[in-house]
Formats: structure tokens, sequence, C-alpha cells
């Protein structure tokens, strides 16, 4: 009877129930909920190529939007800083510098080399990894001749709903 309260008691105890696999589950079975981490702003390759030395400050805000650092001491370098920390996708960091001459700039730098296109970040940070077929925003010309043709019809004036009133006129004649 002894041996069997000391299995027992070794079962109840939880010497071989606590284990944590590496993705931070217990037992395989409960995970904790884990919030992506966005900062920054995500800049594309597209957003990049609009980017011109000669353009304005307001005219670089307007394409990359505010730089996350501005620095007081070197008011002509902008720092966008993009990290991004998604649950099952690999953590990103991406910085821009963009360098000012006055009010015009003068030079963009990539540190990490060239920028993903809209499509390669979007599926760099689905943890799924599913296909995304891309939407066709445009009919092609046999698709429009294929509509049906609207029919026209013509707005008769409506009738007042109601009670009318005359009233008389606001200045004396």
């Amino acid at each position: 009877m002894t041996p069997a309260c000391l299995g027992l008691a070794l079962m109840v105890s939880g010497c071989g129930i606590r284990q944590i696999a590496s993705d931070g589950s217990l037992l395989g079975l409960v995970t904790p909920y884990r919030i992506d981490i966005v900062q920054g702003n995500a800049v594309s390759r597209e957003q990049i190529a609009a980017i011109k030395p000669g353009m304005s400050r307001a005219q670089v805000r307007d394409i990359l939007g505010t730089p996350l650092l501005t620095d007081p001491f070197r008011a002509e370098r902008w720092d966008y800083l993009f990290t991004i920390r998604r649950p099952g996708a690999e953590p990103q960091r991406r910085s821009i510098v963009a360098v000012f001459d006055g009010d015009v700039l003068k030079t963009i730098e990539l540190p990490q080399g060239p920028l993903p296109t809209e499509e390669e970040f979007v599926a760099s940070i689905d943890p799924v990894k599913r296909k995304i077929e891309p939407r066709v925003l445009e009919l092609t010309e046999a698709q429009r001749k294929a509509l049906p043709v609207p029919q026209r019809r013509e707005a008769a004036p409506e009738a007042p709903v109601g009670v009318t009133r005359t009233y008389p006129p606001l200045e004396p004649r």
C-alpha cells in the first residue's frame, strides 16, 4: 500500500506535468495570447521609388509619413524606423534615413538594403503563409461588353404630396 500511495503522491505533485514547450505552450495545449507589436512606419519599395532628390520636406512627409525620429541636433536628418514582432512570423526591423539640405531632400539611405514590395511585406508577416490571389480591380473590354445595358428611366415630375399653401408676397406692391 505504501508504494501505491507514493506513486500517487508523485503523480499528483506534478513533477512531470510542468513541461513548457519552446513556443511557450503548456504541454502543447495551452498557449498564451501574444499581441502583434508594430512600431514606426511600414515603408515599401513603391514608396521609396516615389521619392526623388530635390523634393521638399512636405512632399517626403506626404509619401513616407511623419518620421519616427527627428534629431534636434541634426535637423537635416530624418529617421524612419519600422519594427514588427508577430507570433508565428520572424521579427523584422527596417530603417530609412532621409538627409536634407535645408528644405530639399539630398539623399535617401537604406542601411538594410532594398525594401520589400507591399505584396512581399504582407506575405512576410502572414504566419500561415497562405497564397493570396491578387484581386482584379478593372474589367477587361470583353467583360465590359458582356454587361447588360442599363435601361434609362424618364423621371416624371412628382406631384406634391400633402397640403399645398400659397403665401402673400413679402413686399407690398
